[in-house]
């Protein structure tokens, strides 16, 4: 268990392959600690497991967000399945872990429902609505490489590149200095 650095964009990272679970392990449920941690530390609504720079498909999801109690633990998504979402979208700000104190209009089906595996080994489906539709599909993209500057334009993606470059930039001569 541990907080482990949130990988930022353009880190290549965050582009490559992820490969499918098999077996729920002590890595796995290790992974599965690390995320709520890091997430946690960084007050997100979710994260996947790229965002920590590792490439098993693997995302949680807030648990009040989810509709569970503030006390319950997050729910976690293993090899996730979009199985269906609506006609109907919303057209909201979305930021994300990866890209910090940005935040980018991004049109997402209102609801959707998602098929994965639990820390169980089990399969199971959620549906989202609204918000959480938004963050199942948001937390899934990361899953495929897709990411918040592909909804922009190459103009405002230079913009956020450069903002991003120098964040991680001071973050090198401070992690230097100490």
């Amino acid at each position: 268990m541990a907080v482990r650095p949130t990988v930022i964009w353009p880190d290549p990272r965050l582009r490559e392959p992820t490969v499918a679970i098999t077996t729920v392990d002590d890595s796995v449920r290790e992974l599965y600690r690390d995320l709520c941690d890091s997430m946690y530390a960084e007050n997100g609504l979710g994260m996947a497991a790229p965002q920590l720079g590792d490439h098993r498909k693997m995302f949680i999801v807030e648990p009040k967000l989810a509709g569970l109690a503030e006390t319950d633990q997050p729910v976690c998504l293993m090899n996730p399945e979009v199985i269906e979402t609506s006609d109907e979208v919303q057209d909201s700000e979305e930021g994300c872990l990866s890209f910090p104190d940005i935040y980018i209009k991004v049109k997402r089906p209102m609801r959707c429902k998602v098929r994965a595996m639990g820390l169980d080994g089990q399969l199971f489906e959620i549906e989202g609505e609204a918000l959480m539709a938004r963050c199942l599909l948001h937390e899934n993209d990361h899953l495929t490489g897709k990411l918040l500057v592909d909804f922009v334009g190459p103009l405002k993606r230079s913009m956020i590149k450069k903002k991003l470059q120098k964040v991680k930039d001071a973050q090198g001569e401070a992690e230097a200095e100490a």
